[in-house]
């Protein structure tokens, strides 16, 4: 499976990373468009956190027992077997947030658009790669296979 790694040393907390998977899951697909005129507010899927120089992203590690699953008490949070990539199905969510608490990184958001539902990182495959791998100028966002470690 093929994840998303993060070089802290090449960020300097410009969240162009943030702005491209925001309007990378916005229904206009326009930046202007995304931040202006879609209500509710979209959340993007990944969190920027910076103390003094240090600053690093954060989304969805995929984990390989990944507890948002087992606390889900619907079935929403599920791995596919075949990718291991873990995915959120809003029809089945009931907004219990446990996933939200039980997860280690604190990267499962509540999502503004929906109220009920948790967001999290779906690598956009709908658009074949994470927008924000591609939007980060320094290439502190990298996509590639997982090393198995």
């Amino acid at each position: 499976m093929k994840k998303i790694y993060f070089k802290e040393e090449h960020c300097m907390a410009c969240r162009l990373c943030e702005i491209a998977c925001l309007v990378a899951h916005s229904k206009s697909k326009k930046i202007i468009k995304a931040y202006k005129e879609e209500f509710p507010k979209l959340t993007p899927r990944l969190v920027i956190e910076q103390k003094g120089p240090l600053s690093f992203a954060i989304q969805c590690r995929h984990c390989k027992d990944a507890p948002c699953i087992s606390a889900c008490i619907t079935g929403a949070m599920k791995k596919n077997k075949k990718t291991n990539e873990v995915s959120h199905d809003s029809e089945k969510c009931v907004g219990c947030w446990m996933c939200i608490m039980s997860c280690p990184f604190g990267v499962i958001l509540m999502d503004a658009k929906e109220k009920k539902v948790a967001t999290k990182c779906d690598l956009c495959k709908d658009i074949g790669s994470p927008a924000c791998v591609e939007a980060c100028p320094n290439e502190a966002l990298i996509y590639k296979e997982a090393s198995g470690k």
